[in-house]
C-alpha cells in the first residue's frame, strides 16, 4: 500500500460499511504499518483471539504491536492533543464522523463501556475525523445522550490517514505504551459481555 493515498482514493474508501469488504488491519501506510520491536510485546494475543465471539470476531489482534501516529489532534477544549497523552493506560480509540450512521448506533455502546470500565487503567477516546463542525458534534452526542466521551477532532485527517483509517467507524486498542495491538473495522457492540471481557483481559495483562 502506498504511503500517501490520494484524496480521491481516500474519499472513495471512506464508507461506513467497509467492514463488509473484509478490510485487513495488519497493513497500512507510515507509522501504522511498522511493528514496534523495540520493547517486549506485553500482550499475549492468543487467548484474546480465542475469546472473540459475535461482533468481536471482527477484532483483529496484531502479531506485533504497531507504532501510532505522533500527529496532533484538536482536543475538545480547543488545544493540541496527542495519543501520547494517554500513555499508561489501555485505550480504545474510536474514529467516527457525524455523518456516519453506524457511528450513531455504536457510540452509546462505547459510552456504556466507558462507564463500566473507564478509570486509571482504561479509557475510551473518541476522535471525529474529517469535516465535523463542533455544533454538529455536540448535537450528535446530545441526541444519543452521550456525555462521557470526548469531542476530539482530526479535521485535516492527518492522524487518521497516517494510521490507515480508511473507513468509519474504526476502533483501535492501544496498550499502555501507546502502541496499537488490535483493530476492528466497522461498528460493534462494545458494551457486550464479550467485549468487556476482552478489554478487561487486556487491562489485566498490561497491569503493573
Amino acid at each position: 500500500m502506498k504511503r500517501n493515498l490520494s484524496a480521491s482514493v481516500y474519499t472513495a474508501l471512506t464508507v461506513c460499511a467497509i467492514a463488509a469488504l473484509g478490510f485487513i488491519t495488519t497493513s497500512g501506510p507510515a507509522a501504522a504499518d511498522k511493528a514496534d520491536t523495540t520493547l517486549e510485546h506485553m500482550v499475549d494475543v492468543a487467548p484474546l483471539m480465542d475469546m472473540r465471539q459475535d461482533d468481536m470476531r471482527k477484532l483483529n489482534f496484531h502479531s506485533s504491536p504497531k507504532k501510532v501516529s505522533e500527529n496532533d489532534f484538536i482536543s475538545e477544549d480547543g488545544g493540541e492533543g496527542y495519543l501520547a497523552d494517554y500513555h499508561g493506560k489501555v485505550v480504545l480509540l474510536n474514529f467516527w464522523a457525524t455523518w456516519c450512521a453506524p457511528c450513531r448506533h455504536e457510540m452509546p455502546q462505547l459510552s456504556e463501556l466507558q462507564t463500566m470500565l473507564g478509570g486509571d487503567d482504561f479509557e475510551v477516546v473518541t476522535l471525529a475525523t474529517g469535516r465535523n463542525m463542533v455544533p454538529a458534534m455536540e448535537k450528535f452526542f446530545a441526541e444519543i445522550e452521550v456525555d462521557n466521551l470526548p469531542l476530539h477532532r482530526d479535521p485535516k485527517q492527518k492522524l487518521s490517514r497516517e494510521m490507515a483509517v480508511l473507513g468509519l467507524p474504526a476502533t483501535l486498542i492501544l496498550d499502555p505504551q501507546g502502541r496499537e495491538i488490535a483493530r476492528l473495522q466497522g461498528d460493534a457492540d462494545w458494551s457486550s459481555e464479550n467485549a468487556r471481557a476482552i478489554i478487561q483481559a487486556v487491562i489485566d495483562q498490561t497491569a503493573d
